[in-house]
């Protein structure tokens, strides 16, 4: 199992209100993130894109964010976790332009996620006139197979859809390389898992809560994988899911870190707009949130295998859960409202303590399929 880190330029009002320059400071350290990341083993840095959503993602343009990455790490892959190709929001060239550009400045190392919007709050900004959100599947289904086009055919044939067109051009730059970035779709429901699959996509699993929900994801998955009809030149066979991560020196420090991180306002924040995920008996109405967590709420979370936290031993123990139940890639949403200091020595202790004993392989998973072309 490879490991990753996931940031979205979240910018609690907890900080905000006390610091004017916390919007800046929030993104400027999330670059500090990734590279420690980088430095320290980490395999994946992926990045949110998100419009519109006050506090929970300040990190709209992740293009720029990622280009100033590449230049700023050596190893660690950079994806887009997702790049929105809905016409309304980025034209389908325009997201190719940047995957290739974005696989030239980091020598290869860029992850090309797509998906489609968070919920109603984010597509209607854009689409404002719809009222199904399901309508946003099919222009993305319309427009993914496109890709592969854009990045390999000399000149790319041209597409008329219902939702956009362009004649035949060339679309520059070429990918660097071998064949093309591999391609992951953001997917929450069994179905979308399956689809994923037979595209021959990874996932990038945010929707994955718990080690226990990994059984029904890899059953959609891995059997769909199988006979995979790809609509890139290789089938990326990878299960990503994220996590709530903090370690420490000891478990009652990082239980502690945990109690003051205000948890609670951003699981709040998830449900107010993600509005199309489930909403689980008991979670408040926004502006409302979910009570404030103490010892014992973290001690549950951690003993539901709802978050990761304990000292380096411990965090070994519960990484390997996810390991023997099959994910591809373990990835840890951070920052979560964690202070700076504390975050960077989660990073540390993960990459001195944890990651060498689970991540054996020197090569990516992505590499090896896009070498395998």
């Amino acid at each position: 199992m490879e490991f990753g880190l996931f940031v979205q330029g979240y910018v609690p009002q907890a900080r905000s209100q006390v610091d004017p320059e916390a919007e800046h400071k929030a993104l400027v350290e999330e670059t500090e993130y990734v590279i420690q990341a980088d430095r320290s083993g980490f395999k994946y840095a992926w990045a949110s894109e998100h419009h519109f959503l006050e506090e929970y993602s300040h990190l709209s343009a992740n293009e720029v964010f990622l280009g100033y990455l590449a230049h700023a790490t050596d190893r660690i892959h950079l994806g887009s976790g997702i790049f929105n190709p809905l016409s309304a929001v980025n034209h389908p060239v325009k997201v190719a332009e940047k995957v290739t550009m974005l696989d030239h400045l980091s020598q290869g190392r860029f992850e090309f996620g797509t998906g489609r919007g968070a919920g109603s709050h984010e597509i209607l900004g854009f689409l404002p006139g719809i009222t199904d959100m399901n309508h946003t599947k099919e222009i993305w289904e319309e427009t993914i197979a496109e890709f592969p086009k854009m990045f390999l055919q000399d000149e790319y044939e041209g597409f008329q859809g219902k939702h956009w067109s362009l004649p035949p051009r060339k679309v520059f730059p070429k990918p660097y390389g071998k064949s093309h970035p591999a391609m992951w779709y953001a997917a929450g429901s069994p179905s979308s898992y399956a689809m994923a699959a037979k595209k021959g996509l990874g996932v990038l699993g945010f929707s994955v809560q718990k080690v226990s929900d990994m059984s029904w994801v890899l059953e959609q998955y891995k059997t769909a994988v199988q006979q995979a009809e790809p609509i890139g030149a290789f089938v990326n066979d990878n299960v990503m899911v994220t996590t709530t991560a903090i370690c420490a020196e000891t478990h009652e420090e990082a239980v502690r870190i945990a109690v003051a991180g205000g948890l609670n306002r951003l699981q709040s924040l998830v449900f107010r707009y993600h509005d199309t995920f489930p909403r689980p008996e008991g979670i408040p109405e926004w502006p409302e949130t979910l009570p404030a967590y103490n010892e014992e709420i973290i001690e549950l979370l951690i003993s539901e295998e709802l978050m990761i936290c304990g000292d380096p031993d411990e965090v070994t123990r519960q990484c390997r859960r996810w390991e023997q139940a099959g994910a591809d890639q373990l990835c840890f949403g951070l920052p979560i409202g964690v202070p700076y200091e504390a975050t960077m020595n989660t990073i540390k202790l993960i990459g001195e303590h944890v990651i060498p004993k689970i991540d054996t392989d020197p090569v990516h998973r992505t590499t090896r399929f896009r070498q395998s072309t």
